[in-house]
This record gives C-alpha cells, sequence and structure tokens, in this order.
C-alpha cells in the first residue's frame, strides 16, 4: 500500500492473475480497517500542502507524469493487457488517452481562478470589491474500475491535482497494478508525500472512506447498483457518479454502410464489450435493416479473438469467469423468449465470441440492462422518430449515437435523446478526454472530462472588500 508517501506491508497479500491464462501479474498487499483509516488521516494532513501548492507546481507535476507516462508507454500497456486481459492495441490507446488527461489537468491548473463582480446594485455596496476564486473542497475518495485501469485512474488523480485536492484512491480490485505504477510516476514527478494513497482493499473497507466527513468528495466509476449505494451512505459530501450504459447507435435510411461498418463493429466489440459506451443496440432503420444485420453479423464472425498480448486480437477474455456465464445466460434467457441468435452465444474458455441477435422482446435483460459483454442487438425502426423513442426506452442515459444524412433529423435527436451525448455520425464509443462526459437517469451525477471535474471538486468562495 501506499500511504502517507510510504510503501505499507499489509496482513496478506493477493496475486493478480491475468483472465487469459491465470498467470500471475504480480501481488498487492490487501489492506483492513485501520490502513484505510491511515490512508484518510494522510490524506487529511496532506491537503493543508495541497491546497496551497502554487499553480506552477501542480502543473510541473501533472506535466511531469504525463511526460513519464509517455517514456513508459510499452511497459504499462503491456502491464495493463496481462492483468486486465485487454487487447494490447486499446492498452497503448489509453496510454496515449492518459497522457493527454494529465496534460488537461496541467492545462487547468493554470486557469483555475474566478472573477471580479459588480456589486454596487444597490447604494450600501458602493465602493466595494466582491470576488470569488475556486478553491479545493478537501480530500477526494476516488474508486476506479477494471475498465480502464489508467486512464479513468487517470480522470480522477488529474483534476484532483489541477484542484489541490489530495485522494485516497481504491484502485480496480481484478487489476490494481497499473494504478500503483501511476502512483510511482507521480511521486517521482514531485507529487507531495500522501497527496496520494493507493489501497487495494475489500469494498467493506472501501466503505470507510465514503462515509468518514474528513473525505469532502467521492468520485465513483463503476456499476449503477454500487455507485447508487455508496451515493446513499456518503453523507453531506458531493458525489460524482459515472455508472454504466445501455448505448444505442441509431442507423438512418440513406447511410453508406460500408463506409461504417468497421467503426460499428468496433463499437460493439473492442475490449470484448467491457466499455460503458459501447454499441449494444443497434437500431436500423427499415430499409436498410436485413442489408445491416447482414454485412454486420459477418464482420462479428471474422473478429480476432483471444490472447490478449496478440496485436491482431479484438475480443479478449471477460474480466473473470463469473462474467462469461452470466452474459451466456443472458443471450440463452432471449433466445429462449424468441431471439434470433446470428452468431456467437457460445465461449471459447475465458472469451465470449461476439454475439448478434435479433427480434429481441423488449423485457430481456440484454436490451435492458447492461450486458457489458461482446453482445449486440440489433432492432428494426419503421421510421427516424420511431428510432428515436426506441433509444430512450432504458433507465440508463450515457451517450447514443445517430448516423444520419439529414441535418433536421441530427438536431431532433439532439434534442430529444435523453442522454448525457449524443455522437451524430459517429459511434457512442467515441470520447475525447476534455469534454464533459457523464450520463442521466440511471448513468450517474456530475460530469468528467478534466476541466468538470475540477469544477466538481472545487467550490467558490467569495471575498468582499470595503475600503477603509
Amino acid at each position: 500500500m501506499r500511504i502517507g508517501g510510504q510503501l505499507r506491508e499489509g496482513a496478506s497479500v493477493e496475486v493478480i492473475r491475468s483472465p487469459w491464462n491465470g498467470e500471475a501479474a504480480g501481488e498487492v498487499a490487501v489492506g483492513g480497517p485501520g490502513d484505510m483509516d491511515a490512508a484518510i488521516e494522510a490524506a487529511e494532513q496532506a491537503f493543508s500542502t495541497t491546497r496551497d501548492l502554487p499553480s506552477h507546481r501542480r502543473a510541473a507535476v501533472l506535466e511531469g507524469t504525463a511526460c513519464r507516462l509517455r517514456e513508459h508507454a510499452d511497459e504499462l500497456a503491456t502491464l495493463m493487457a496481462r492483468e486486465s486481459g485487454k487487447p494490447i492495441r486499446y492498452c497503448r490507446a489509453e496510454v496515449a488517452r492518459a497522457v493527454v488527461t494529465f496534460t488537461l489537468g496541467a492545462e487547468e491548473s493554470r486557469r483555475l481562478g474566478g472573477e471580479v463582480m459588480p456589486i454596487d446594485l444597490e447604494p450600501r455596496a458602493e465602493g466595494m470589491l466582491c470576488m470569488y476564486q475556486r478553491v479545493p473542497r478537501g480530500p477526494v475518495a476516488a474508486i476506479a474500475p477494471f475498465n480502464f485501469p489508467l486512464n479513468l485512474v487517470a480522470h480522477k488523480l488529474s483534476p484532483a491535482t489541477a484542484a489541490g485536492c489530495s485522494v485516497v484512491l481504491k484502485p480496480p480490485p481484478q487489476c490494481p497494478l497499473t494504478a500503483y505504477r501511476l502512483a510511482e510516476l507521480m511521486d517521482e514527478a514531485g507529487l507531495p508525500p500522501g497527496a496520494l494513497n493507493v489501497l487495494h482493499c475489500p469494498p467493506g473497507v472501501a466503505q470507510r472512506m465514503v462515509e468518514d466527513p474528513r473525505m469532502k468528495l467521492v468520485s465513483f466509476t463503476g456499476s449503477d447498483a454500487v455507485g447508487w449505494r455508496l451515493k446513499a451512505i456518503a453523507g453531506k459530501k458531493p458525489v460524482l457518479l459515472e455508472l454504466g450504459g445501455n448505448a444505442p447507435c441509431i442507423l438512418d435510411e440513406g447511410i453508406d454502410v460500408g463506409a461504417i461498418l468497421d467503426r460499428l463493429v468496433q463499437a460493439a466489440f473492442a475490449s470484448a464489450g467491457q466499455v460503458c459506451i459501447k454499441v449494444q443496440r443497434f437500431i436500423v432503420h427499415r430499409a436498410i435493416y436485413d442489408q445491416f444485420l447482414e454485412r454486420f453479423t459477418d464482420a462479428a464472425r471474422l473478429l480476432t479473438h483471444g490472447d490478449p498480448l496478440d496485436e491482431k486480437t479484438v475480443v479478449g477474455p471477460l474480466i473473470d469467469r463469473s462474467h462469461v456465464a452470466r452474459v451466456l445466460s443472458w443471450v440463452r434467457e432471449a433466445v429462449l423468449a424468441g431471439a434470433r441468435l446470428h452468431c456467437g452465444g457460445e465461449a471459447d474458455g475465458p472469451v465470449v465470441l461476439p454475439t448478434v441477435l435479433s427480434e429481441v422482446p423488449p423485457g430481456e435483460r440484454v436490451v435492458c440492462d447492461e450486458v457489458f459483454g461482446p453482445v449486440a442487438v440489433v432492432e428494426r425502426a419503421e421510421t427516424f422518430d420511431a428510432a428515436l423513442v426506441a433509444a430512450n426506452r432504458t433507465r440508463f442515459g450515457l451517450q447514443a449515437g445517430v448516423f444520419t444524412r439529414d441535418v433536421d433529423r441530427a438536431l431532433r435527436a439532439f434534442r430529444r435523446l435523453d442522454y448525457g451525448g449524443v455522437m451524430v455520425n459517429e459511434v457512442p464509443t467515441f470520447r475525447v478526454d476534455n469534454f464533459p462526459y457523464g450520463g442521466s437517469k440511471d448513468s450517474g451525477l456530475g460530469r468528467e472530462g478534466v476541466r468538470f471535474a475540477v469544477e466538481e471538486m472545487t467550490e467558490p468562495r467569495v471575498l468582499v472588500l470595503r475600503g477603509s
């Protein structure tokens, strides 16, 4: 464990194993309640330092981290692939994105400020100066998921550092090693001792930092069930939730299916579908439905699956065998209810083969819930407006994709779709790390994207000055 700038042994050690072949990727200490209390105390003490760090110091740490990520890109990508099972091609892309995320943090640390405001709106305030400045809320409790074990950790640490907040981080339990390596690189870049405390621990131990009043904000990325439960026990502190999705992609009449087919296939099956904005439902205009279903199914069958360290692999293993069983059971339930299975629906060891379903009854879990696996459902829509209605028929609202040649329809989709992001002529999997990212309904609260997370982690403090 990393607590207060020091390495700390635990009462037990857990071996982190590859979900692909079970090989050991490394070992990590398991934290207990006393360790978590020590980490919270260290973060509270360090906040007195981080809140007063000048902008150039914060920027130097963040830029130094970005530089070190670039230098260690191959090492980090390989570590991610080994411990999480994510295909190496996507791990390399994730390191590149993390470089951008920390670079954005450096920029935000330099522009974080406030505003001078006129308050002489009535005679009693004449001659007075009013200004506000954004100040850090305090120590942040950060909980990160397994599917982006570097960049989604970066989306907590970069804005927290830019804002002047200290952090207690619970890394992904299935693959914590990448986060530990990132913490080392941030230490090398000059992060003050105790500014980042990293604790691999059971959920019950992590709950202590959510409930503890010394932690002033919770930033959680993960399942909607866990996220809303954490919000319920967090007390008075603000809670940032980036939760699950059930992303639709609407394909309107008149589009060129062949021109976008590769993007659509990647958006449904890359990283074994373990992406919260992966396409789960294709809602296709009846004029191109048959063509799309045939071509999409043929392309899905050709995808390379297996070893995450193979450069050609698109579909790697699911994070553990329980998820394999869950995904296959959902597919079987849909088929028994009357759905048509076009390909997949079976596993090769820890890998669920790319699966395409159509004619799925509306109450089935593969259309209602987040499948988080390489499964795509193809639905027919009689009209564009009917497709919009179908896309909104979910409790989730993270991102949606719309492909259309009609500008009026694109704008109608933006107005009517109840999602945090609407990607027009792009898949819903598209994300650049500066824009406000987050969802509505069961998909979360607040927004990430470095500038927007900095705003969540700070609050305005007002100064009113009367001359003598």
